[in-house]
């Protein structure tokens, strides 16, 4: 069976105490808006002559830290195929999986409609 998977977001997660202060720093740094999305604990956008999206999330408790967002149309599929690589679920949030890679490291895999990727925005994979 063929699924795709592609990076699409690097996600900064924040306290609430230190949000407000990274949401400002890193507009500063990339000269652009990171316009509120999804929900007010949310802001982003697809960053200027990429086509990789930064996105802050606004932490309920926990140490800040950075993570890598892969989208997928087959999402058991995709988590299936990086655990042959060696990573592991930790935990199922909503419609996604957040998984942590050999080094410990956490990232999360989302799935994205049917259709919305393809050869020309994302990588295929053959097989189960």
């Amino acid at each position: 069976m063929t699924h795709y998977s592609r990076l699409l977001k690097v996600v900064i997660d924040a306290p609430p105490d230190l949000h407000d202060q990274e949401l400002a720093f890193w507009q500063g740094a990339l000269g652009q808006e990171l316009p509120g999305i999804y929900s007010a604990e949310y802001h982003g956008a697809f960053l200027r002559g990429h086509d990789l999206m930064l996105l802050m999330q606004r932490l309920e408790s926990g140490a800040p830290r950075v993570h890598l967002d892969i989208h997928t149309d087959d999402l058991d599929a995709e988590v299936a195929r990086l655990e042959r690589l060696g990573a592991e679920r930790v935990q199922k949030v909503q419609t996604w999986w957040v998984m942590r890679d050999p080094a410990g490291l956490l990232f999360c895999v989302l799935p994205m409609s049917p259709g919305s990727l393809n050869d020309e925005n994302a990588r295929r994979w053959e097989g189960s």
